[in-house]
């Protein structure tokens, strides 16, 4: 199992962070299939062979993503879009 975890400090409101956390989900859901759900501050994603959550905190949003052995090989271009879309949405990485 291939594990991919991104942590990013926002400036943004609660409300602004989860709307972030909420496009990230929608673009990897139509892109890779996911179905996803909140559970308070945590959005929960999952499908065959994937899983994974964005938690989103007051000052910054945590991402972690976990890949079955056959998407293992699609890592780096998961992790380039979840670093690509947390810039667009919550600013480089520090």
């Amino acid at each position: 199992m291939s594990e991919i975890r991104v942590c990013r400090e926002h400036g943004v409101t609660l409300k602004r962070a989860r709307q972030g956390a909420e496009r990230i989900a929608e673009e990897l859901g139509e892109e890779f299939g996911l179905d996803h759900e909140w559970d308070g501050n945590t959005l929960r994603f999952q499908r065959m062979g994937v899983s994974g959550h964005i938690e989103v905190g007051k000052k910054e949003v945590e991402i972690c993503v976990k890949l079955g052995f056959l998407l293992a090989a699609l890592r780096p271009r998961i992790e380039h879009e979840i670093n690509r879309f947390c810039d667009e949405n919550f600013g480089p990485a520090s």
